[in-house]
């Protein structure tokens, strides 16, 4: 059993000093908790940093604490306990230093219908006391792809490009922190990848992005780190590319000459599972051990008269992990 100090205290160890003395922090959150007027606790003690010019994918069920937590990070919400920073400043005592830093699209498409598309974006840009910078809304109209509907009346775009002008939206008062919640839910798979390529444009001009995300290839595909959050608990915080490297198992298959139907007792110690009605069996092994015990597997298959006639490998995927970690966390 572990307790909630005990998740979130891994979180500094699960990235090696190496990979983050040298960055510098644009968010810091300590002993974050909130628990709302009805009792629920929606936070339970989060620690979090958020490093400068890197794409974090939050990850969690409904319920989990994701919005919560942004809505701390933008000023919505007041924690209850712990402390927010954003580039130095305070979150509460500090807002209006804080939420020039920040750019927030929220999940759902709030926008005046009958605005024209690039008076929106410089309504927004006035709201945050910046002056007019008629350069800078076309560069933001350009890059995501909103020019030629800069004369546009709202009403008159597709969801598509709706949830392009929430974008450029948020960015018009040239923030380097940006949240995007559930920012391609609800859109076909082209109209997603052409967000994910948004996105990456977005952090080699130096962006840090922060996404919330239901899709888990969203979180394979684009982000540098992965945290999942469940029931109000961070989990885990970690490099997308180790995580799955540490945590990951591999399956390999093996295809068998003749069906079987039972395992072998001298193979019990492998915890083989009988697949494809008994035409092939199934070991997993972690990706990270130092030896999988392949080798000698394959020598007792054939000592216990199993013949192969084909051998696959699969890896895990961010998804596999993510039902893992949630399922343990909530036990």
């Amino acid at each position: 059993m572990r307790d909630d100090n005990g998740l979130n205290s891994r979180n500094d160890t699960l990235l090696s000093k190496t990979q983050t003395e040298h960055m510098e922090k644009i968010v810091d959150i300590l002993n974050l908790k909130k628990t709302y007027a009805d009792g629920f606790e929606a936070l339970k003690g989060i620690n979090l940093q958020i490093y400068k010019g890197e794409i974090l994918a939050l990850l969690g069920p409904n319920g989990a604490g994701k919005t919560t937590l942004i809505s701390i990070i933008c000023g919505i919400t007041k924690p209850e306990l712990g402390s927010v920073a954003v580039n130095g400043f305070d979150v509460v005592t500090q807002y209006r230093e804080t939420r020039r830093h920040i750019g927030l699209v929220p999940q759902e498409i709030h926008l005046e219908p009958f605005s024209k598309v690039a008076d929106t974006l410089n309504y927004t840009r006035g709201l945050f006391g910046k002056p007019k910078n008629s350069a800078l809304i076309e560069q933001i109209l350009r890059q995501l792809s909103l020019w030629e509907k800069r004369d546009s009346r709202i009403f008159e775009l597709s969801g598509g490009m709706k949830r392009r002008v929430l974008i450029a939206k948020a960015l018009s008062h040239e923030p380097d922190l940006l949240f995007l919640d559930e920012p391609t839910a609800g859109v076909d798979v082209e109209l997603r990848k052409d967000m994910w390529e948004i996105v990456e444009n977005l952090k080699a001009q130096g962006t840090t992005i922060v996404l919330t995300t239901h899709y888990i290839e969203e979180a394979e595909a684009i982000a540098d780190r992965v945290g999942i959050i469940n029931d109000g608990k961070l989990l885990l915080v970690e490099e997308k590319t180790p995580l799955i490297r540490r945590l990951g198992q591999k399956a390999l298959k093996i295809d068998l000459q003749e069906r079987v139907d039972i395992i072998p007792q001298e193979l019990a110690l492998y915890d083989l599972k009988i697949i494809n009605d008994g035409d092939a069996v199934q070991y997993s092994y972690e990706t990270g051990g130092h030896r999988t015990g392949i080798t000698q597997l394959l020598s007792d298959l054939s000592a216990a008269g199993l013949s192969l006639r084909d051998i696959q490998t699969e890896q895990s995927s961010l998804e596999d992990i993510f039902i893992g970690l949630v399922n343990e966390g909530s036990e």
